[in-house]
């Protein structure tokens, strides 16, 4: 990630106020330039002011050195260049620290007024300077040319220093700027690969569950009916072996439809460590094929039904209301509740009669199964069927997801009923 700011100036190490020791350097190397700069025209300067040469040489190696602070005080540097200048001093300190100045984020209102103030010095100190030498006879030129030199040296040594540190420090800025956006972006970027890797795995641990859910529905139900055919198998194998053929067969059938659909669901589940990814994809997919083209719908409920009239259970069916077409989930789901309802019969309460109802409404499909108290208490799982406490919760989930109300608990009779209302659309 880069750094900007704090943390890049941090990152850098340089000493002092400098962000880097390169900086440091080169600071120092124009504070002595300015400094010999100035010790050398301390000398006129303490001629024609009458005070030892000497002074002259200390005081303007001590302005020049000045120009060592640039970076941390510009504004300090540039009126130091403004004082000196009546001295004719400090010309390379002042084009380096009004450059400074205007690179710098100090107000706008400061920049000018302090760039205004040297203009205006170097424009009258060159003017005095060209009248004089013209009234020495050292210039024979017109009176033109003192305004004319005057003001071509006064923004030859003003404008160029000050238009470049602008554009430099407006450079400096936007590069910041970018380096921020650019440190925003990529914290969004890695926040978002964050959410997303979430998001991804929530919506496997959900496909998944969903998938699970599907395989109960389906595979308890199929290997419901093969234990109690079994069970009836086994009772009438000697008395009745025609009976025990067609259970047989039966049996035989359940078991490679429940294996059929097995094989479907568990290849969606086969991933390892590397293919979670490819299996989320895989199991969205088998998901969707489940859910909206494949499933059962209504028209196999007395097929359902059935099967479990088969498998000896005293089970009837009525329908109220205008049979019509449902949304694939409407009805799937419709189907799974009667389905789970009626395995939760076989395992629980053998024997016992049963009633499915289905009505269609205006708004909305019902369907109830009631189940009577069991012939023999502690008879309900004859044929040995184990329960694994996930099916009124799986039927629970189904209905409420699509916007449903599911009801389900003992009768005063001793049975069991399981009610559910999924609005049409």
């Amino acid at each position: 990630m880069t750094t900007t700011g704090e943390e890049d100036t941090a990152a850098r190490g340089g000493p002092w106020w400098w962000s880097r020791r390169r900086s440091a350097a080169f600071d120092w190397t124009l504070g002595f330039v300015s400094a010999v700069e100035c010790a050398v025209e301390g000398v006129p300067f303490a001629q024609d002011a009458g005070v030892p040469v000497a002074a002259g040489v200390v005081f303007g190696a001590l302005a020049g050195s000045v120009l060592v602070v640039r970076r941390k005080w510009p504004i300090a540097v540039v009126l130091v260049a403004i004082a000196i200048t009546p001295a004719q001093m400090g010309f390379l300190m002042g084009i380096v620290g009004l450059y400074t100045l205007a690179a710098s984020e100090l107000p706008r209102r400061i920049i000018g007024s302090l760039a205004g103030m040297q203009l205006l010095g170097t424009l009258i100190v060159t003017f005095v300077q060209v009248r004089q030498s013209m009234n020495r006879g050292s210039l024979t030129l017109g009176d033109w040319f003192v305004p004319f030199a005057a003001i071509t040296t006064s923004l030859g040594l003003t404008a160029p220093p000050l238009l470049l540190g602008m554009y430099v420090g407006a450079r400096r800025r936007l590069m910041e700027s970018l380096r921020e956006r650019a440190d925003s972006l990529e914290r969004e970027l890695q926040l978002l690969a964050e959410r997303a890797e979430e998001r991804a795995e929530w919506a496997r641990g959900e496909e998944r569950t969903r998938i699970a859910r599907e395989m109960h529905d389906v595979v308890a139900h199929r290997v419901s009916l093969m234990v109690v055919h079994a069970a009836a198998l086994q009772a009438v194998a000697r008395k009745d072996p025609e009976k025990a053929v067609r259970n047989a067969v039966l049996v035989g059938d359940m078991g490679r439809q429940a294996l059929t659909e097995l094989r479907e669901m568990l290849g969606v589940l086969r991933s390892d460590g590397a293919g979670v990814r490819a299996a989320s994809v895989r199991s969205v997919t088998v998901a969707a094929v489940v859910e909206e083209g494949e499933g059962p719908c209504l028209e196999e409920l007395e097929e359902l039904v059935g099967q479990s009239a088969a498998a000896g259970m005293v089970v009837e069916l009525s329908v109220e209301g205008e049979v019509r077409a449902y949304a694939p989930e409407v009805e799937q789901t419709a189907y799974r509740v009667v389905q789970e309802a009626l395995t939760n019969v076989h395992k629980h309460a053998a024997g016992a009669k049963t009633r499915v109802r289905l009505a269609h409404r205006v708004a909305e499909i019902a369907m109830q199964v009631e189940n009577s108290a069991p012939p023999e208490v502690g008879s309900a799982s004859s044929a040995g069927l184990p329960s694994g406490g996930n099916g009124l919760v799986g039927m629970r989930e189904r209905v409420v997801a699509l916007g449903g109300v599911f009801v389900s608990g003992p009768t005063e009779s001793g049975g069991f009923r399981v009610s559910a209302v999924i609005p049409a659309s």
